[in-house]
């Protein structure tokens, strides 16, 4: 990531985020009430489910509440149905940004992404304008400060897991896998006991864009600010190189 050190953006995520702790696992309940949905209350039989629980683990939801939401998620024929929907458009100086939502009311959530977009003088745009400038791949950050593996026994760890790449960072290592082999790579990790700072399927971009004008990095932080108070929002990517 064009130099930049992949741990220290996601503890600045996850510190950012801890003042709005209520926001993440509110995110990740209605996470757990679709997979639940669609896969069923066992994450032994729910490999979705068990990415989720990981999730959870990982921000540090407590037990008994992942429980609770799987739990509600399973016998309450009432709960939400939420409708998962994605955008893409552009920031300042042609950024490339992608938004995925999960929501009970498309109309709210289309018109409040297009009001984040226009505020920082962006706009949406149609489907797949943007996101064939990315990669969608499963990404697990290890901090080094919490992993005592040795870097080529971890290495070996995860690639015969069914890894596409490792790479070892200033102060993480960085594991990628095809989406569809994500869930395996987190599992075997996860039995060798080996700690992960973020574990998920993502959006990885192919080129970073920089932006130099004070103007258009202040038009992009209100683009990512107003999305990140959105409740519908779960993910925001983008390629702008921080």
């Amino acid at each position: 990531m064009s130099g930049h050190s992949k741990f220290a953006n996601i503890k600045h995520k996850k510190e950012k985020n801890d003042a709005a702790k209520g926001k993440i696992f509110t995110m990740i309940g209605k996470e757990i009430v679709v997979a639940v949905k669609e896969g069923g209350p066992n994450p032994d039989n729910n490999s979705k489910l068990r990415d989720v629980i990981a999730k959870a683990k990982a921000n540090n939801m407590p037990n008994d509440t992942i429980k609770r939401g799987i739990d509600k998620a399973a016998g309450d024929a009432n709960t939400v149905n939420y409708v998962q929907n994605t955008y893409e458009g552009y920031g300042p100086n042609g950024t490339a940004i992608i938004v995925d939502t999960l929501t009970d009311n498309k109309n709210r959530t289309a018109a409040n992404v297009r009001n984040a977009f226009t505020k920082g003088g962006g706009n949406v745009g149609t489907t797949g304008c943007v996101s064939y400038m990315f990669d969608k791949k499963g990404q697990i950050i290890i901090s080094k400060e919490d992993c005592t593996m040795d870097a080529d026994d971890l290495m070996m760890t995860a690639l015969d897991a069914g890894a596409e790449d490792f790479s070892d960072e200033e102060d993480s290592y960085e594991v990628i896998t095809a989406p569809e082999d994500f869930s395996v790579v987190r599992e075997a990790l996860e039995a060798a006991n080996i700690p992960m700072a973020e574990a998920s399927v993502t959006m990885i971009p192919q080129n970073y864009v920089e932006l130099s004008d004070e103007e258009d990095i202040k038009k992009m932080n209100r683009i990512l600010d107003m999305l990140d108070e959105d409740d519908d929002v779960q993910s925001v990517y983008h390629n702008w190189d921080e």
